[in-house]
């Protein structure tokens, strides 16, 4: 059974579960778990890869956000948290619930988040690239700075009271720094979330642990039609070997990696390779501010590292220098300053930061290297290079793709098929249903045939997008924990979230009557500063674009207004 709008709860005494995301595809993952009168959304995310889903970031909400009372969030990534402003900007006021892991991480990513769509959308507007007159950005800082008050941090491993019956637990799932498995009991049911799996070892965190069984589970599938490469002898020989060849010819070597975990597992194996003489001695760039702040937060929790991992064995190497202004990240790869190094820079699929830039300059260069180094979504610039594509469109123009390209599968922070499989078989009690989701069609389809084989009295199923399931098992409800531990849940909102919602998105159809014909994205280094570029503006016709706010530019603070020229039709 499919819906895509549900108008209430369909089944006003049963629980039910709806996939809005991450069905049939790996991005997106959002699902709408409704108790009765009761609506909680677990994760929130963004849709990336090919333009037909994320032109889904756009679509109207299947629900009033107003009617959701919580979010539960299993990690910090943008494919689970990256939609939580547009949320709140329509009108979600509750509280979201996630690890203390998650609530740091989660702020840094969704300021940079909202940081590169408003100049995406400025540089679009400037040159004119994007097919929309004029470009928007999905939401705006100021709808961040609205988003964060309502970041609650829960520990893990307690029984969760959420109100009406409802209790959650959090279990660590090694997937990055707060990543969770979050399993829900209610009056009628229960369910097991994985979220993201990581391997049994992960490279620098503690290792995953078993969440409490439901008869009903969700897990994710990115890997679900294979296992990661052996890797026998040394580890990442591969990446190692491609280090060598390329500052032997005199080129540099650019690593595209997510900002959050990556950039750590990455540098641990650089440091590895220097202490077994395995790499000669270049220079090391971590270029991404998103990635040096995430740094800083694995480095406040060491109680989340494993035991016997130490972060100053490899965050303190000589040459590693971490980027702080576009400037110096531009220098880098100016054919006149270039000499060889490697560069870690975000976003891992290539699909924004800083990384552009440098594929544009390094692209063309023989002598260069690109070693990729995690899953590469559908439709992803990621996925071209790592599919052997020879020209790649960026910015509105064709870049040559003479570099030598190379995957590191060693990488992946996904468990593999055989990590959900046994995944799976630690659930007590264990499923019944199982739901595979996360996963291009071919993975997804290709774990649920497993499963069915592995375990025979498992029913494996592939949901479809806005499918509605119902979920009832009385035996299972009565197995509800009995102590539970009570939390805040009503959350002080800021000034901005209790006004009226921003229009930093496309408009709606109330606002239908007005076209939006100019956008800009006003920074000044002081108020009175972009006082005055808010007074020209405001001159030229523009007007304000929700209110100013406060954001960070190399290393300092700065001072942000967006303001929008408006016609009546």
């Amino acid at each position: 059974m499919s819906s895509n709008v549900m108008s209430g709860n369909s089944f006003p005494n049963r629980t039910t579960l709806q996939f809005l995301g991450a069905a049939e595809t790996v991005t997106g993952s959002k699902y709408l778990l409704s108790v009765g009168k009761r609506r909680i959304l677990i994760d929130f995310g963004m849709f990336q890869g090919p333009k037909k889903l994320r032109d889904r970031n756009w679509e109207r909400f299947p629900f009033d956000p107003a009617s959701i009372s919580d979010v539960l969030l299993t990690h910090a990534h943008m494919d689970h948290v990256g939609l939580l402003p547009r949320l709140v900007r329509e009108g979600f006021r509750g509280p979201v619930l996630c690890t203390p892991g998650t609530a740091q991480l989660a702020e840094i990513v969704l300021r940079d988040g909202a940081k590169i769509q408003e100049q995406d959308a400025e540089d679009a507007n400037k040159h004119g690239y994007s097919k929309h007159r004029p470009a928007l950005p999905l939401y705006s800082t100021e709808d961040v700075e609205a988003t964060l008050p309502l970041l609650v941090p829960i520990p893990y491993d307690e029984d969760i009271d959420l109100d009406d019956g409802i209790v959650a637990r959090y279990t660590r799932a090694a997937h990055i720094l707060g990543a969770a498995s979050i399993t829900v009991w209610t009056e009628h049911s229960s369910i097991a979330f994985s979220g993201d799996i990581g391997s049994r070892e992960h490279p620098v965190l503690r290792p995953r642990e078993a969440p409490p069984g439901a008869p009903f589970a969700l897990i994710e599938s990115t890997y679900g039609d294979r296992d990661h490469p052996d890797e026998d002898g040394r580890p990442h020989e591969g990446f190692a070997d491609i280090i060598r060849r390329t500052i032997e010819r005199g080129g540099s070597v650019l690593v595209p990696a997510f900002a959050v975990d990556r950039t750590e597992v990455i540098l641990k194996t650089l440091s590895d390779f220097r202490r077994a003489d395995r790499i000669p001695y270049v220079p090391v760039y971590i270029d991404s501010p998103m990635a040096n702040a995430a740094l800083r937060v694995y480095l406040s929790m060491p109680e989340e590292m494993r035991s016997d991992m130490h972060p100053e064995d490899f965050l303190e190497f000589p040459g590693l220098h971490p980027i702080r202004s576009v400037e110096e990240s531009k220098e880098l790869t100016e054919s006149s300053r270039r000499t060889p190094s490697i560069i870690i820079a975000a976003s891992g699929m290539a699909t924004g930061g800083r990384v552009v830039h440098h594929l544009e300059a390094m692209l063309p260069d023989a002598k260069n290297s690109v070693v990729l180094t995690g899953y590469q979504a559908i439709g992803t610039r990621g996925r071209l290079l790592a599919e052997g594509i020879d020209k790649l469109k960026m910015r509105g123009k064709y870049i040559h793709v003479n570099a030598e390209i190379y995957s590191d599968q060693g990488f992946s922070v996904h468990g593999d098929r055989s990590d959900l499989i046994e995944w799976l078989g630690e659930l007590e009690p264990q499923p019944r249903t199982v739901f595979c989701i996360h996963g291009e069609v071919g993975a997804a389809h290709a774990l649920a045939n497993l499963i069915e084989e592995t375990y025979p009295r498992i029913d494996a199923v592939v949901p479809t997008h806005g499918e509605v399931i119902v979920l009832e098992d009385l035996a299972a409800a009565a197995m509800k924990p009995i102590t539970t531990r009570t939390i805040e849940r009503h959350v002080k909102t800021s000034a901005r979230a209790t006004g009226k919602p921003s229009p930093s998105v496309a408009p709606t159809a109330a606002a239908a009557a007005e076209t939006v014909t100019g956008y800009q994205l006003l920074v000044g280094k002081t108020p009175q500063a972009l006082s005055e570029q808010v007074e020209a503006a405001l001159g030229d016709g523009f007007v304000p674009f929700g209110a100013p706010s406060v954001g960070v530019a190399e290393e300092a603070a700065v001072y942000l207004q967006a303001v929008v020229r408006r016609q009546t039709d």
